[in-house]
């Protein structure tokens, strides 16, 4: 029987019900992937080399036999391995006609392979025209495309991702980029996070989530709070991650709701947030920025630290990243676009989330 070979759009529509599965090599698959794919790699990276080092020195049958002599063995390996993975995905009822998704690179050799063994032990089986390749080109083309954002901005302590968070609550669309890069966007922004993924998985990420909220939006009633995607005001790098150019020259023509929020508000923010972080992790991030922040202030912020004074190194900080942001609200940004200002009292993600909206 002859395997289905879907187009990448049709590919990703059947992947939100569907299992999809990952053939190239862990080193590959680490490196990024399609969200949700699991890996049940047809080669381990060392035999990927050799395979494809027989093809370009000697001939495509030459790699071939030496494929199958990896393959083989894993047979039965493989199959259980799918079995197991389809036992644990709820969503998914394990029937003889069960839906599997199967993708390497090019959509060449790997995945036919791996395809012809579950079609032949009764899984319904997809492969992906172009592989993961082509999932790339996809999500690249994502990013060219026009989206209906608006900015949440607000300086440093203002609670930003926290109204994100409530503004979802509240039924708004929103891309936490912070969330989507463990990160949150300063010299202090890796504290208490995971391990950032590589640029292309945060790509590939950022992708589906504009993808999906498209989708939601194309299918909305004519609401402004369900027709805008929020994201929050940042910089370009978000750690050692990068938003894709072209999407982030589109943020800085929107529209920024500015949340103003008292110093004094913000700084107890936080404190309260950053306050309890070991002392040596906040001096090193202090010493990051020490050119930009000035011997004098570094000096008197790692004192306080080492004193257990937070809140008076916090101060110094705080106005540090407030001047640093001012400057940014209007560097590289239209000079058309409008920054209405959202007055608020405290730092209260669900008032401030209202707030926000009201302003729409």
């Amino acid at each position: 029987m002859a395997i289905t070979k879907l187009p990448i759009n049709e590919f990703l529509s059947l992947a939100k019900t569907s299992l999809v599965l990952d053939v190239r090599s862990p080193g590959e698959f680490l490196q990024a992937h399609i969200p949700g794919a699991h890996n049940i790699s047809l080669f381990t990276d060392e035999e990927r080399k050799v395979v494809g080092t027989a093809y370009k020195q000697q001939s495509k049958q030459a790699a071939i036999k030496i494929g199958l002599s990896y393959f083989g063995v894993k047979l039965l390996q493989m199959v259980e391995a799918v079995e197991a993975i389809v036992k644990t995905k709820q969503s998914i009822q394990q029937t003889e006609a069960t839906v599997v998704l199967v993708h390497c690179w090019r959509g060449g050799m790997r995945s036919a392979g791996v395809a012809w063994l579950l079609d032949l032990y009764g899984y319904k089986v997809y492969t992906l025209v172009g592989g993961y390749k082509a999932y790339r080109n996809w999500v690249l083309a994502q990013f060219e495309k026009t989206y209906p954002m608006a900015i949440l901005g607000g300086y440093t302590g203002s609670g930003k991702t926290e109204v994100l968070q409530a503004l979802a609550k509240q039924g708004a669309n929103t891309i936490d980029l912070e969330g989507l890069a463990h990160h949150k966007g300063s010299a202090f922004g890796a504290l208490g996070q995971p391990e950032q993924p590589s640029q292309e998985y945060f790509e590939n990420k950022l992708a589906l989530v504009l993808s999906e909220l498209t989708e939601k939006i194309s299918t909305a009633p004519n609401h402004p709070h369900q027709n805008i995607i929020w994201v929050e005001d940042e910089s370009q790098r978000i750690g050692n991650l990068i938003i894709p150019t072209v999407f982030f020259q589109q943020m800085r023509k929107k529209q920024v709701y500015f949340l103003n929020i008292p110093f004094d508000e913000r700084l107890d923010f936080i404190d309260a947030q950053y306050g309890k972080i070991e002392k040596i992790a906040l001096v090193n991030a202090v010493i990051r920025i020490k050119k930009r922040l000035g011997g004098l202030e570094t000096k008197n912020t790692v004192n306080f630290l080492i004193e257990d004074q937070t809140k008076d190194a916090f101060r110094i900080l705080l106005h540090y990243y407030d001047r640093v942001y001012f400057k940014a609200l209007s560097n590289n940004r239209d000079e058309t676009t409008a920054v209405i200002k959202v007055e608020a009292t405290a730092v209260n993600p669900t008032q401030n989330a209202a707030l926000v909206l009201a302003n729409v």
